[in-house]
């Protein structure tokens, strides 16, 4: 492919499924998207139907997913918004698709197994196609970080840290290489573990190595939120839920599969950031989660 070709699919690609926070059936449908569209949703169940670019600026705070929101133009709330968008993203910007259209016919990506292997499966079925556009070359610049970029919470780096290094001679080597450091403390059900994956697409890798990693929690965590009504809906054989002993009702899929995960989490949500233009950096994450990335991608949105 050259530089200056865009990447959409060929046809349309379908999931459908439960969804975890809202507890409601969903349907997302991938489409071809005209060069030079990005990535944008379409909450196709409403009557207006508006497009959420997949940018950082159209992120909204919520706790343990990415959700996108139009601002509402005569009051302060979002006039629609879309939930828990990390895996559909993470699939496409491991795929390198650069133009989509994601129609969404409820208030939340379906969440499948908890992992991106259903978009990729889907889209690959679909088959990414790219198409010459010399006119929009300018879509394809990479985004090259040259210098340290330190992001930590606000409550302080015990909570997560994550950072943004030039990549190989001035940040020019190709690919965006992430690590994600895990670390939930002493005597944790989840053993301290890193992983680190370079996102070239077409490389075959991502697809096998980061995609089919789930979506995971602690079982204190699982009873913590259950006690709140959420993903009551949900079995311990359908989630990653890991105790004392390992994965209950369930079973690894990489003995990392966690910090997998995060890198996966970290792909998708770095994307907002790029919209479509390729990312020349290390990134490395201790500890940090959606906050972090989102902030991360802003920052980088700014390049």
């Amino acid at each position: 492919m050259r530089a200056s070709d865009r990447t959409t699919v060929a046809g349309a690609a379908e999931v459908r499924g439960v969804t975890l926070f809202t507890g409601v059936s969903s349907r997302v449908t991938i489409r071809p998207g005209a060069p030079g569209t990005g990535i944008v949703f379409v909450r196709v169940d409403l009557p207006v139907h508006e497009p959420i670019p997949a940018r950082a600026e159209f992120v909204v705070p919520e706790s343990r997913r990415t959700v996108l929101a139009l601002p509402d133009r005569t009051s302060a709330g979002p006039i629609v918004l879309v939930q828990t968008v990390e895996h559909v993203l993470s699939a496409l910007a491991g795929l390198g698709v650069h133009d989509a259209i994601i129609e969404v016919d409820g208030p939340e990506v379906p969440i499948g197994d908890g992992s991106a292997l259903p978009f990729v499966e889907a889209i690959l079925a679909a088959g990414p196609v790219s198409v010459p556009c010399d006119s929009l070359s300018h879509l394809r610049q990479p985004i090259v970080v040259r210098e340290r970029i330190e992001i930590t919470d606000p409550r302080g780096p015990q909570f997560g840290t994550i950072v943004a290094e030039p990549r190989g001679g001035g940040g020019a080597e190709e690919g965006l290489e992430l690590t994600y450091h895990l670390d939930y403390g002493p005597n944790a059900p989840i053993a301290p573990q890193t992983v680190t994956f370079v996102s070239i697409p077409g490389d075959g890798r991502y697809q096998g190595e980061i995609a089919p990693a789930r979506t995971f929690s602690t079982l204190d965590e699982a009873k913590a939120m259950r006690a709140m009504g959420l993903f009551t809906h949900l079995t311990a054989a359908q989630m990653l839920v890991i105790g004392p002993d390992g994965p209950v009702e369930n079973q690894y899929r990489f003995p990392d599969e966690p910090a997998r995960h995060k890198v996966l989490d970290m792909l998708g949500d770095l994307s907002l950031g790029g919209a479509g233009r390729p990312i020349q950096a290390r990134i490395t994450a201790w500890r940090s989660g959606h906050a972090l990335n989102h902030a991360m991608a802003l920052r980088l949105a700014g390049m």
